[in-house]
């Protein structure tokens, strides 16, 4: 145990289903910090006199740097414990939030999404690995396939929230809000967590690093990690496009935009659900039939363009893609942070921070090569996205041993 753990409570057994619930209630915490101002995406662009590009990279930025930050904030955790690093990141993540609803300089806004995403890096990490610290078996199982359905009540009710301050008061208050959801549950933390970390790893860079290389080097978690990256590319795109596609194209208010994501936010909360209710059934088989399912859904998708493309159309088959995508998520998810429970935070931060910067990179680079423009380019876009999932999918069966069973 290193000097930097003496001052850090333990988490007290009375109030460890209080904390429970608070570690569940921050897993979302990344969907609120992209989600809610998507509805404003427009509107943010128009009054800072900037395109649509450059709002839109808000969103990239973001997931780059907390993609990044994931990736080395594991070792910090497994190093000098999850409870002070979480709740000093809370605190730095709600003074961002508040720099960014004061100014109408993208360029600021810019580094202070860079400080949203380190904060929520370390946020999100930190109490990944709480369940990890406190629980095993099945039950851990059990709470690890929640994440992604927790998580979704992020897409859920942030950009439905987002629409109506955005209507209401202007893009400014959704941030005023990340801020103060941020300190409720700094206070919170305070009073009802603590540490969970029992078994602290000195911090040698050369003992990390083998750790690190060992974890890549581990197929199928690598490539389970590509799965998570494609799945929530598919959310990502159309968080990117669809405020466009709904307020430009289509001439819908931003509270409808808001309606339409909460809308695809339940569909990947759907996918989760049948995730966790098919947890126990063959594992490749059922991933590679909800591929295939998922192009035949983007094809019906193209073709229905020939004869129908409103709101109603959009909304329908985009929701078919996201159970998908959720479904595909839940599995690979629960997979990759119950596959090192030695090192669960350098495993959850690996997880997410690769999954983040696949997303960042990817989804920036379909959104410019396929531009939002209408729901022709956004099916293009899930086309591109399932088919390098399907190719994926191929890799993982080829180089699977026969008698493996994720």
């Amino acid at each position: 145990m290193t000097s930097s753990t003496i001052n850090s409570p333990y988490i007290k057994e009375k109030y460890q289903g209080i904390a429970t619930i608070l570690a569940f209630a921050l897993i979302p915490l990344s969907g609120f910090a992209t989600d809610i101002y998507i509805p404003s995406l427009p509107t943010m662009a128009g009054e800072m006199s900037v395109s649509n590009v450059q709002v839109q990279l808000t969103l990239s930025i973001f997931l780059i740097s907390y993609g990044v930050a994931q990736l080395f904030v594991g070792s910090l955790l497994d190093s000098f414990g999850r409870y002070k690093i979480c709740l000093y990141a809370l605190l730095v993540f709600a003074a961002a939030s508040i720099i960014i609803a004061i100014t109408h300089n993208i360029y600021l806004i810019y580094f202070m999404r860079i400080i949203h995403g380190l904060s929520v890096g370390a946020i999100v990490v930190a109490k990944r690995a709480y369940f990890v610290d406190l629980f095993s078996g099945d039950k851990l199982k059990h709470y690890l396939s929640l994440f992604s359905i927790i998580w979704s009540t992020g897409p859920i009710i942030a950009p439905f929230v987002g629409g109506y301050l955005q209507t209401a008061f202007g893009w400014e208050s959704n941030f005023y809000f990340l801020a103060g959801f941020a300190l409720v549950f700094a206070l919170l933390e305070f009073v009802f967590s603590g540490e969970t970390l029992k078994h602290f790893t000195a911090f040698q860079i050369k003992n990390i690093t083998r750790i690190y290389i060992d974890m890549i080097k581990t197929t199928s978690f690598t490539l389970g990690i590509v799965m998570l990256g494609l799945a929530y590319c598919m959310v990502m795109v159309y968080n990117m496009t669809g405020p466009f596609i709904i307020e430009h194209e289509l001439k819908y208010s931003p509270i409808i935009a808001g309606y339409s994501s909460l809308v695809l936010g339940f569909a990947w909360m759907v996918g989760g659900f049948i995730g966790k209710a098919t947890i126990n059934r063959p594992f490749f088989k059922r991933l590679m039939i909800n591929s295939l399912m998922q192009v035949v859904f983007v094809i019906a998708m193209i073709i229905s363009l020939n004869f129908v493309s409103n709101l109603w159309s959009l909304i329908f088959f985009a929701f078919l893609i996201h159970i998908g995508a959720g479904f595909t998520f839940n599995n690979y998810f629960t997979f990759c942070l119950s596959k090192f429970p030695k090192n669960a935070g350098i495993a959850g931060g690996l997880t997410g921070g690769i999954t983040y910067v696949i997303v960042s990179f990817l989804s920036y680079a379909i959104v410019n090569f396929v531009p939002a423009k209408d729901e022709r380019n956004l099916s293009y876009s899930y086309l591109i996205m399932i088919l390098l999932s399907v190719i994926v999918m191929f890799i993982i069966l080829k180089m699977k041993k026969p008698s493996e069973d994720l």
